[in-house]
């Protein structure tokens, strides 16, 4: 359903110290911005009321997709209260959490103008800087990233995204992933591309790897956490980390072969010291001590690889259950008496 389209309205409201005044308008024809939402009810009219001005400057169609993703706190009431309020926000209410990349996922299937721009609800992301991300992509790039100058998490929070950017460099198979973020843009088109994808484990960046090899990446100022606290912890990032490797890549079972194959040199370099002391000494190294350390070198091998061939099966059984990445509950289009904003 396409919405008629009316005047721009409304105002900015500060929610932080100054935000940075809107660059000038790009050349992009027009503009979906999808949010996951998560317990962001108290930050989601500041996010509108940011994001209003920047993209009017553009002077292109625009919508706000924002994808309440299972939350319990009251983000679904206040993305219906934006809807009604404003005609270029939409809202889609997901039945339970399915997290960031599943959500990510619904909205960018429901984007309906030529260019994507993906960012956080927690206002990390400036929404200022979307027309330098914008820029960046009119230049010959499909996927353009706004690359944090500083990280604005904790140490263990640190750590774990940048395990996640290694497992993810090994997904992607392209030199970009070191600069991944959450704050992105890219042409709408590339959605084709894994349109017929509906595996439950879902990484957007990897996806978008499957329709294009054109990234780049710019840096931006991340700001600190407007309220709350994140919902991505030290051990979901590596569970996130892990979901990578083993549902996109091969690179666990290379590793596996690499410590099986490891593991025969040692057994045959230990089986040629053997055989040496013999026939050198006219015996065999004494000892149960030896023994058992070279018996549980290899079962740890074994188990090792095991347990990775055991993650890939596990996939492989997701799969045929044919586990949806997402469902959606209900969805919440603006009225035709909502003010503001241009959806053409």
């Amino acid at each position: 359903m396409c919405l008629p389209p009316h005047s721009p309205g409304g105002s900015p409201v500060g929610d932080l110290a100054s935000p940075t005044p809107p660059r000038e308008a790009s050349a992009v024809a027009s503009v979906s911005v999808v949010v996951p939402v998560h317990n962001s009810a108290p930050i989601l009219a500041r996010l509108v009321d940011r994001l209003e001005p920047v993209l009017r400057a553009l002077g292109t169609p625009y919508e706000l997709v924002l994808v309440n993703d299972g939350s319990r706190d009251d983000s679904w009431a206040a993305i219906g209260q934006l809807c009604r309020r404003h005609a270029w926000v939409r809202g889609i209410d997901l039945m339970r959490n399915y997290g960031q990349h599943n959500a990510l996922l619904c909205g960018i299937r429901a984007a309906r103008h030529a260019t994507v721009v993906t960012i956080d609800d927690d206002l990390q992301h400036p929404p200022e800087e979307i027309p330098t991300l914008l820029a960046a992509l009119e230049i010959g790039n499909d996927v353009v990233y706004g690359a944090p100058v500083a990280e604005q998490h904790g140490l263990l929070r640190d750590v774990a995204s940048r395990v996640t950017k290694l497992a993810l460099s090994q997904a992607m198979g392209a030199p970009i992933a070191r600069q991944v973020s959450a704050f992105r843009v890219f042409r709408t088109p590339l959605r084709d591309a894994f349109a017929g994808y509906d595996g439950y484990y879902v990484s957007i960046d990897v996806l978008l790897t499957w329709g294009t090899t054109r990234f780049a990446a710019v840096p931006v100022h991340h700001a600190a956490r407007a309220d709350g606290v994140s919902s991505y912890t030290f051990r979901k990032l590596v569970a996130h980390a892990m979901n990578m490797m083993t549902g996109f890549s091969t690179f666990p079972l290379q590793i596996a072969s690499l410590v099986g194959f490891g593991c025969t040199l040692f057994g045959g370099a230990v089986l040629a010291w053997v055989l040496g002391r013999w026939l050198i000494y006219g015996s065999v190294v004494p000892g149960f001590p030896f023994l058992a350390s070279v018996i549980a070198i290899f079962s740890g091998a074994q188990l090792f690889a095991l347990g990775i061939i055991g993650e890939y099966l596990a996939r492989v059984h997701f799969r045929t259950m044919n586990r949806p990445p997402y469902a959606v509950r209900s969805i919440s289009d603006p009225p035709a008496s909502a003010t503001g904003g241009s959806t053409a």
